[in-house]
């Protein structure tokens, strides 16, 4: 099991987000758990170039302070949506250390989220999504509780992941469920 924190960057992850206050507790919660519990924090930042909102070389690059990686805690970047490109390494990585089963949280969902769980469930690994622990922005075809709702409640549970509840996460990343027991 591994957790992974999907671009919580300074850039992105803010007051705009749906359901910001619940989300940033929830991912706070399940970053401090998984460290607790010897679990592997990896994170995952987005780079969009020069001058841009994400620019490698911003602050705003940076992960969000409650979030910030540990000395050790391994990063991935890219500059594409999803985490699992091969431009990462991350699924090398993961598929080196015979690691099937991802907790994944972070922003934003109709984006990077998405684009990294669906990859992930392509090639063959068990992602987790606990509710409350990705959001979006509004767009111009659906406002961001829309957004968070279609992703969460509809797409991703029907086929490329398992919903779970904060609690259950827990429960996975304290080894008290095994994720047969989901």
């Amino acid at each position: 099991m591994i957790l992974l924190v999907v671009d919580t960057q300074k850039g992105c992850f803010d007051e705009r987000l749906y359901s910001f206050e619940m989300v940033r507790k929830n991912i706070k919660q399940l970053i401090t758990v998984a460290r607790e519990n010897n679990i592997e924090v990896v994170y995952v930042q987005h780079d969009d170039g020069p001058g841009t909102d994400l620019d490698k070389s911003a602050d705003n690059y940076e992960i969000y302070e409650e979030f910030a990686p540990r000395c050790g805690e391994r990063r991935f970047e890219k500059n594409v949506n999803s985490a699992f490109h091969p431009m990462t390494g991350l699924t090398e990585y993961l598929y080196s250390k015979g690691e099937k089963n991802i907790i994944a949280i972070g922003v934003s969902t109709d984006y990077c989220m998405d684009a990294t769980i669906k990859s992930g469930f392509e090639k063959g690994f068990n992602i987790f999504v606990p509710s409350y622990t990705n959001s979006t922005y509004d767009n111009p075809y659906f406002d961001k509780e829309t957004a968070y709702k279609y992703y969460n409640e509809f797409m991703w549970g029907t086929r490329y992941a398992k919903i779970i509840t904060v609690e259950q996460a827990i429960q996975l990343l304290r080894s008290e469920i095994t994720t047969t027991d989901l």
